[in-house]
């Protein structure tokens, strides 16, 4: 099947990197009001994709979402409610824990969104690619071949290699695995900014995002955290219908399990992120 891609041309100013909101409707707002604090327009706002997961708000986000104007590609989860499958699609191993809660929080999702959220979902790009700072950057999800494919800050260089030469890019902007990292190697460079609905393992309820600079001419990027309305986030959540587990890690900063990660983010549960 052939991939669907958007180029925006040439960016400049300011971009704001961002992805999984996860239902997170409080998170989205933030990070809304912090764009328009930053004068960053909404056409260079990106989202790596997974606007809909865990939390108790599909609609309502992505329904902000749409009132914003960001951009964003598909995420796993915007392909197969889309499409109607039956499961969110994450590669979560069969029987593991996030696999049991995923047929909690997916069919949640689908219950709740409209005909018209689905519609929004319908138009969103495999991929975005626009030039920033003399360099081409390429959005992903998971990775430009597997849109479920987990890329780690630990996962081996020659891996990621494939990425940048199939799409001729400088950067590659992904998302998927939950982790802000950066990665650089040969004039290369993988950037996660990290994700907006769930807490990145760190022991801490602040949520992570990025933000391009041009301002000398030179690409420049850098991490930033946020804090939200996370108490309410999780009180919604609390409906008897999603896992309480992923409610607590909403208040905790510390995921239920680690069953995705390879062993040197699983060590990293609770101590910070590693940029």
């Amino acid at each position: 099947m052939s991939k669907k891609i958007i180029d925006l041309g040439t960016l400049s100013r300011k971009v704001l990197l961002f992805g999984g909101v996860y239902s997170n409707l409080q998170a989205l707002e933030t990070l809304k009001s912090i764009a328009e604090k930053h004068g960053i327009p909404s056409e260079n706002c990106i989202c790596t994709g997974d606007i809909v997961g865990y939390c108790a708000q599909p609609e309502e986000t992505v329904q902000l979402f749409k009132i914003w104007g960001a951009q964003s590609i598909a995420g796993n989860v915007e392909i197969q409610l889309r499409e109607g499958a039956e499961d969110c699609g994450c590669d979560f191993r069969e029987g593991s824990r996030c696999d049991g809660f995923s047929q909690l929080w997916y069919p949640y999702a689908q219950s709740k969104l409209s005909k018209n959220s689905l519609e929004v979902m319908s138009h969103l790009p495999d991929h975005i690619q626009f030039t920033y700072a003399g360099k081409k950057v390429t959005v992903v999800h998971g990775s430009y071949f597997n849109v479920s494919e987990f890329i780690f800050k630990s996962t081996p260089w020659q891996v990621k290699v494939p990425n940048f030469e199939a799409t001729d890019s400088d950067v590659i902007i992904g998302g998927h695995c939950g982790l802000p990292f950066a990665t650089e190697q040969d004039d290369k460079l993988w950037l996660n900014p990290g994700v907006i609905g769930m807490p990145a393992n760190d022991g801490n309820t602040e949520v992570w995002y990025a933000i391009l600079d041009d301002s000398d001419g030179v690409f420049h990027y850098k991490h930033h955290t946020f804090a939200y309305n996370h108490k309410l986030t999780s009180e919604l959540m609390h409906n008897g219908v999603l896992p309480e587990e992923y409610a607590r890690t909403i208040l905790t900063g510390i995921w239920d399990n680690t069953e995705i990660l390879p062993p040197f983010e699983s060590g990293l549960q609770g101590f910070g992120v590693k940029l």
